[in-house]
């Protein structure tokens, strides 16, 4: 009998079994996956996400041999943003590493913190006694199915959870995803981290990664998904000319693409009620929202770390489990709810009218850019940078004319 079963074992079912583990509740972590394995991701982790790293002492194994970076450009239908967001904690950089290495580390780190882990095993699905979650049923490898028991089940397996769909987790506050992606890695690249997005709903990102290369990644519109598979190498060089036509010379001449071609349409932007009888969601399971701003990761162990804090605590006895469940998943809502209405606002490639005039006298300021890569950071908050007296003061220094502030 074990106090949590985690289904997933990548960042947030890591974090919190590692996090658990080290409070001294006996917890198992199961993944169909081995480990170390790659997954569909933007890999961008934000200055907050590293200090919690480093005060687990998993940092530097997580980035391994990471090139950091300390600017980003971000261009949006005109408006350039170049910068970075002040030291949050020490961190005057950040990184993107590799899910291979990121991924494989967090896994070794919930094992050292006392965590038993199983790879290679498929959950079927979640058990219930009289309405409560009481654990799974796993079957490893090409062994027989048996049960696993807990006193709690968590799902930290992804956007299209199996723990979710077992326990009638609905959604809300969906938005549709409007976008879809195409990535790979080249070498020969000596850039920073840029962000650009063009004229006609398209972007294009780049950013160091593990082994000296270079994440690349195309974004467009779904509805353009498939006219742009049938010509993935020419539509991506096209959408890099279009977005940033001073990048692509460079990319043609000196980029060397060392691996396949990696596609993905990404699902909704939603959340999902993360807390019942006997179970919470963590992660992109509970929480999911548009890889724009690069928060996915970020997230997962901030809020894995806030899950942990609850239901260690009643774990040890000190509140009850249902309860503790509840609050962890409305604290979530209230903590990321800036973060996801932002997110949702700009990925649809377009900028709203509200956001435009804000955007616009920010990269006007270098002060207010520090904040805006600070909020993206999730250093600053939303309700600091979008402050009705904030904005007054920027619109002001910046001469912006308030008829278009308005």
């Amino acid at each position: 009998m074990y106090d949590v079963v985690v289904v997933g074992a990548r960042v947030a079912g890591s974090s919190l079994a590692l996090l658990l583990a080290r409070q001294g509740h006996k917890v198992l972590v199961v993944d169909r996956a081995t480990f170390p394995s790659d997954t569909i991701s933007s890999h961008f982790l934000q200055q907050t996400a590293l200090t919690r790293l480093r005060d687990w002492g998993v940092l530097e194994a997580a980035v391994g041999d990471c090139t950091p970076f300390r600017n980003l450009t971000m261009h949006y239908t005109g408006i350039v943003l170049d910068g970075f967001a002040d030291p949050v904690d020490g961190f005057a950089e950040t990184y993107a590493p590799r899910r291979t290495v990121f991924d494989a580390a967090l896994v070794d780190a919930a094992r050292e913190s006392g965590a038993e882990v199983r790879e290679g095993v498929t959950v079927e699905d979640v058990i219930f006694d009289e309405g409560r979650a009481v654990g799974v049923r796993i079957r490893e490898g090409d062994g027989p199915v048996h049960d696993v028991r807990a006193r709690v089940v968590v799902g930290a397996d992804g956007a299209n959870s199996l723990v979710a769909e077992k326990v009638g987790a609905e959604k809300y506050d969906v938005h549709p995803a409007g976008c879809f992606v195409v990535y790979s890695y080249f070498s020969g690249l000596d850039w920073s981290a840029h962000h650009r997005t063009g004229f006609g709903r398209e972007q294009m990102g780049a950013w160091p990664t593990n082994h000296g290369l270079h994440m690349v990644a195309t974004m467009a519109s779904r509805d353009q998904m498939r006219a742009y598979r049938s010509d993935i190498e020419g539509n991506v060089d096209g959408t890099i000319a279009r977005c940033a036509p001073e990048l692509i010379e460079d990319l043609r001449d000196s980029g060397v693409r060392e691996e396949r071609w990696r596609q993905m349409a990404y699902p909704d932007n939603f959340y999902r009620r993360s807390h019942g009888a006997g179970w919470a969601l963590v992660g992109d399971a509970g929480y999911h929202k548009d890889p724009f701003t690069g928060q996915g990761m970020t997230d997962a162990i901030k809020y894995a770390e806030l899950l942990a804090e609850h239901l260690g605590a009643a774990l040890a006895g000190e509140r009850e489990v249902d309860g503790a469940l509840a609050e962890y998943a409305r604290e979530r809502d209230e903590r990321s709810h800036h973060t996801f209405e932002f997110t949702v606002a700009i990925s649809e490639l377009t900028l709203p009218p509200n956001l435009e005039p804000a955007l616009r006298a920010t990269a006007m300021s270098p002060e207010y850019t520090r904040k805006f890569f600070g909020m993206v950071a999730g250093a600053v908050s939303g309700e600091d940078f979008f402050a009705p007296d904030n904005l007054a003061w920027l619109y002001e220094t910046t001469g912006m004319p308030s008829t278009v502030a308005a």
